[in-house]
């Protein structure tokens, strides 16, 4: 049987009762709610009224998966989508005191992390061995690339055009530079064999680099198990073909099948941008905010994941599944390029594999793990250069991550800067700010003092929260179950091109709308958003857009 499909973007009302009473929209009905919207048309009707700001959008692409094209909005709605802004880059550079070097070598180490970020990686008989035997990209910086390196999903056809979706290159990518060599000293203008690999329906030039998940295991039938959960990752290629591959002989997983019996999920990458103010923010402080914020007026309840080793809040991933930036990079290089790595050992077979009996002796190709600590390094007159060089891989994108400065908002565009005060007013006001926290500040730091006791202006509470069947995936990570997400930080979003967990649009007013369905502690948000005038609207979207 296949799944049922739920309906995107559509605001239910509906009455509950029980302990998830305080979570549901139906609030809107009842004494409170109306209190509520008197409350919020008295507060908005001090905000200056500014005409409707119609910026039509540049980007010709629309959103794969659902949701509505960028720069047309549902219909009824006036405000419109600003676009990603086009004045100048505004992210990718190290903190301040990192490029001060304040803490002697800390500048080395960030260079030496981001130029191992944008290496590009080969199964074996080279410098940086070890991709597959399944994987999703063989370089951090092709898929973290929008608008600069430790970014989002890029697009050709949007500032700054950095390019097309990169995992539509496979077969043919030229443009890479060779970094790690292998066979003849090259690295193969083809990713993956197009004789043993084909490019999934769902990956497309102008769309999201994405990762696969399916939320059931399969029946022989190939329908979903709805009694055997998975959602694990199912890495969209193989190294099968390639020249340094062997004798690996692997199949690709059958997304067709999954999409027929709607058993897919997609995962987009994340920003890396101010990474290390989030790792540094303590749970004292988190949970105070959390304190502070409950018996809202929306309905909002949000709870933290937590470690199954420490018990301490975890916060990074779109379930907030990842305790540390070196977790998240360990993770990352096994799950989304195959590499062994000292926190993850061993090659990761497909979740059906690990079932079956494993990855074939065939695919097992490099002693492990494949990234390690180098004990002997090339001498360099530069001290700190040379211990740069000591580390492995993935504490080193950790101090790449963890060292980058958060992106810089615009104070005038898009629409100026009495829209974008009048816009960040509305966002306060209508409930946004509940869940995206404006500012935490961090903990005292070792590292640098970018890091130590600093604001951290993320606009997000790190907090797992209910988001209702629309955009529910079925994926349980650590405590967060399937309906659940970390609130996204929004720092950055004015230059971020997909929206939402999977990416399905590229439409702000469509990603904020699409955050009411039934079940989701959004639901009185977003009723409130519709409660807006047109210039109200606008001013909240060229807000969002100037972060």
């Amino acid at each position: 049987m296949k799944l049922p499909l739920v309906k995107q973007g559509i605001f239910h009302r509906e009455r509950k009762t029980g302990k998830m009473a305080s979570r549901s929209a139906a609030g809107v009905t009842n004494l409170r709610g109306i209190f509520r919207l008197l409350a919020l048309t008295t507060t908005l009707s001090l905000l200056p009224v500014l005409p409707v700001l119609v910026v039509h959008a540049q980007d010709p692409h629309g959103g794969v998966g659902g949701g509505f094209p960028h720069g047309n909005n549902p219909p009824g709605l006036q405000a419109q989508d600003p676009g990603v802004r086009s004045d100048a880059v505004h992210a990718g550079q190290p903190l301040p005191s990192v490029a001060a070097n304040d803490n002697p070598g800390v500048l080395e180490f960030f260079q030496n992390g981001l130029a191992r970020f944008q290496e590009i990686e080969v199964v074996q008989g080279g410098v940086n061995v070890g991709l597959g035997p399944r994987f999703n990209f063989n370089q951090c910086s092709g898929c973290h690339a929008q608008p600069a390196t430790g970014g989002s999903s890029p697009a050709a056809a949007v500032y700054p055009h950095i390019g097309p979706n990169p995992q539509t290159l496979v077969f043919n990518n030229p443009g890479q530079v060779t970094q790690g060599v292998s066979v003849n000293n090259q690295v193969p203008a083809q990713i993956v064999s197009p004789q043993t690999n084909t490019l999934p329906s769902f990956l497309l030039p102008n769309g999201p680099v994405r990762e696969v998940r399916f939320p059931f295991f399969f029946n022989s039938n190939g329908s979903a198990n709805l009694n055997a959960p998975d959602g694990g990752v199912h890495d969209l290629f193989t190294i099968s073909g390639r020249p340094d591959a062997g004798s690996c002989s692997l199949s690709q997983p059958n997304f067709a099948q999954a999409i027929a019996a709607n058993n897919i999920i997609f995962r987009i990458p994340t920003p890396v941008y101010g990474a290390g103010l989030i790792e540094n923010i303590s749970d004292t402080t988190l949970l105070a905010n959390q304190s502070a914020g409950q018996n809202n007026a929306f309905g909002i309840a949000g709870t933290f994941n937590h470690g199954g080793n420490d018990g301490t809040i975890t916060r990074f991933g779109w379930k907030a599944q990842n305790k540390s930036l070196l977790m998240f990079a360990g993770e990352a290089y096994n799950v989304e390029m195959g590499i062994t790595n000292d926190l993850m050992p061993n090659e990761r077979p497909s979740p059906d594999e690990e079932l079956g009996g494993g990855l074939p002796v065939s695919c097992l190709l490099n002693p492990t793990p494949e990234d390690s600590i180098n004990f002997m390094v090339p001498a360099n007159s530069d001290p700190a250069a040379q211990n740069a060089q000591v580390l492995n891989d993935i504490e080193q994108f950790a101090m790449f991550m963890r060292f980058l400065a958060p992106p810089t908002p615009s104070t005038t565009l898009p629409g100026g800067a009495n829209s974008i005060a009048q816009g960040s007013a509305i966002f306060n006001a209508i409930g946004c700010a509940t869940c995206h926290t404006p500012t935490l500040t961090t903990s005292s730091s070792a590292y640098t003092a970018g890091l130590s006791n600093q604001p951290a202006n993320l606009f997000s509470d790190l907090e797992l929260h209910h988001m209702g069947q629309g955009l529910a995936d079925s994926v349980s990570q650590g405590g967060a179950g399937g309906d659940q997400f970390r609130s996204a930080p929004l720092w950055g979003l004015g230059q971020r091109i997909f929206f939402l967990h999977d990416g399905r649009t590229t439409n702000l007013v469509s990603a904020i709308t699409q955050h009411a369905s039934r079940g989701s502690e959004a639901n009185a948000v977003v009723q409130n958003y519709y409660q807006l005038s047109p210039s109200q609207q606008q001013a909240l979207l060229n807000f969002l857009r100037s972060l």
